[in-house]
């Protein structure tokens, strides 16, 4: 894959089935051996299916981005909540939250990260957004580099649920 055919745009609902397909698998691929197969079926019926997924990009609180190299072949995305739902920690009066950053399982390592977290910054600030807000698995040492590279500091703790396996992820922000 040439990384300069990639483009990052808008996701439509239209993409829905194909965001669903893709947010599975790479949840799968990266956690998906740490839980009970009943508790991970419950998670990602919870999140991600075509149905949640059309309802998030029709939704007007929500944004979402994809990357994608050609017309129709999605390796990316990213949502943005305009509203942060995470726990107030820090003192932002408008806060943003990135709600899932994900990549193809088959092409991580390509750009993809960086070009979407490119892209959320820059919506971040052109909607005003004086933070940007996120949560990350405490355990995922990879992804807390990745967003410390771009001065992501952690401010607090919360419970993150699969099923019903409860998970400590850490609350990092970003002010803008």
């Amino acid at each position: 894959m040439a990384t300069h055919s990639l483009t990052v745009r808008l996701a439509t609902p239209a993409d829905a089935a194909t965001l669903a397909d893709l947010g599975r698998r790479a949840f799968v691929a990266k956690f998906g051996h740490l839980y009970r197969p009943e508790d991970l079926a419950a998670f990602l019926d919870g999140s991600h299916t075509e149905q949640k997924l059309h309802a998030e990009l029709t939704d007007p609180g929500m944004v979402t981005a994809v990357v994608e190299d050609g017309p129709g072949r999605l390796l990316g995305f990213c949502k943005l909540r305009l509203e942060s739902s995470l726990p107030r920690v820090t003192d932002a009066a408008h806060p943003l939250e990135l709600k899932q950053l994900y990549g193809d399982p088959d092409v991580l390592g390509q750009g993809l990260g960086a070009r979407l977290m490119d892209w959320a910054l820059g919506e971040a600030r052109r909607r005003g957004a004086d933070e940007v807000q996120l949560s990350v698995w405490s355990e995922n040492p990879g992804a807390q580099r990745f967003y410390g590279r771009y001065g992501f500091v952690k401010v607090g703790e919360v419970d993150f649920m699969v099923g019903e396996q409860r998970d400590e992820d850490w609350l990092f922000a970003l002010k803008l």
